[in-house]
């Protein structure tokens, strides 16, 4: 897709290609850690359990060839004398299998953790195709392999060679030996050189270790354009978001009009603001029924004229009251005594007679806490 759309893969996995990628059992992977770990833990398996094993399949060999005359014309025992020996054999190596088998895991939970993946099991007709397995042939990849292998083979051979001849006078003396002391010698000179050439081993580990985690990084790169079809993904497409929320404010600015005529008052600013309280006797404070701004102010204060609901001009508390209240809560108490007398004004105004409201005085001088004031420009 990269290459039809003429974009380079120059961005980074993202956590959810990575994760993808997990799901599908492709983690980074390298079977040289593999093998040393194997490797050390068989060496480190024989000189532990090495001498115990050899005693005791000594001793099973030893019984073996004790065999009762009776037994020999007897069928039972003949059974008995190959699965007992079978058993107590598997019994001996038994902890050096289960060192094996925990070292098998190791290498894996060491670089990637341990995945399972269903799907890799399955069988892709494209990794059957010949092409398919040319081009692989002939990839970096697999140059990168043969390149490894290679250096390997040279560096191992080296080793050997030179390990060969350090001890050549050591193999040498074994032909004067007695047998037991020939064995143990023999033993000692095949570990030192299995140990040195794993050591060797290990330092194409270290190689190919990050090797490895830099070319998986570098298959999983994503295209610009990928990556923003990915976020879209996950987070929504921008524009369909914001005419999703477009909507929801538009919904929301229907249903706070349908319960302007409800209100008691309305507070405003004269050009900006609006904010509908309704005071019901069941609760503490007077509630926020509708609030808006410029646009949805105006509707607001258009609604309250359609449905006799008193405007009162009163705009540090328009503003406070905007910035500080959510429709459907209670007015925060700190402007409890400012909201008391507008609507105090407001009750009394409902009241009287249109010539007896002239003898009253609008308030004007409200008590709100400078914590809770608003500059005018906003």
């Amino acid at each position: 897709m990269a290459q039809e759309s003429g974009q380079d893969r120059t961005e980074d996995a993202t956590p959810k290609r990575l994760a993808d990628a997990r799901k599908k059992g492709d983690v980074a992977r390298s079977r040289e850690l593999n093998t040393v770990l194997m490797l050390l833990a068989s060496l480190i398996g024989f000189a532990v359990l090495g001498g115990s094993g050899v005693q005791a399949y000594k001793q099973l060999a030893k019984n073996q060839w004790s065999i009762d005359r009776q037994a020999i014309f007897n069928d039972q025992s003949l059974l008995n004398g190959l699965l007992v020996p079978f058993i107590e054999a598997l019994w001996i190596s038994a902890p050096f299998l289960f060192l094996m088998f925990v070292a098998v895991f190791i290498g894996p939970l060491c670089m990637g953790g341990w995945v399972f993946a269903a799907s890799s099991v399955k069988i892709d007709p494209k990794k059957l195709s010949p092409m398919a397995g040319l081009k692989r042939m002939v990839g970096v990849q697999s140059l990168a392999e043969l390149l490894k292998a290679l250096l390997k083979v040279i560096l191992l051979g080296t080793i050997a060679v030179y390990m060969m001849k350090t001890h050549l006078d050591d193999y040498l003396r074994l032909g004067v030996m007695n047998i037991p002391d020939a064995i143990n010698s023999m033993f000692g000179i095949v570990f030192v050189i299995t140990l040195t050439l794993v050591l060797s081993l290990g330092l194409v580990a270290l190689v190919d270790v990050p090797f490895q985690q830099w070319s998986h990084a570098k298959k999983l790169r994503m295209t610009l354009q990928e990556v923003k079809d990915e976020s879209k993904e996950q987070q929504g497409n921008p524009e369909v978001k914001g005419k999703i929320r477009q909507m929801q404010q538009s919904m929301a600015g229907k249903r706070m009009l349908e319960d302007v005529p409800d209100a008691d008052v309305i507070i405003v600013n004269p050009t900006h603001f609006s904010v509908a309280l309704k005071y019901n006797e069941n609760e503490s404070a007077p509630i926020v029924v509708a609030k808006g701004i410029d646009h949805l102010a105006l509707k607001i204060r258009e609604v309250a004229k359609e449905s006799n609901v008193t405007i009162f001009e009163a705009p540090p508390l328009a503003r406070s009251l905007y910035q500080h209240t959510e429709v459907g809560q209670t007015i925060p108490s700190e402007l409890y005594l400012a909201v008391a007398q507008v609507l105090a004004y407001v009750m009394q105004v409902k009241k009287l007679s249109f010539p007896d409201r002239r003898r009253l005085i609008e308030p004007t001088d409200f008590s709100i806490p400078d914590s809770l004031l608003v500059p005018k420009d906003e």
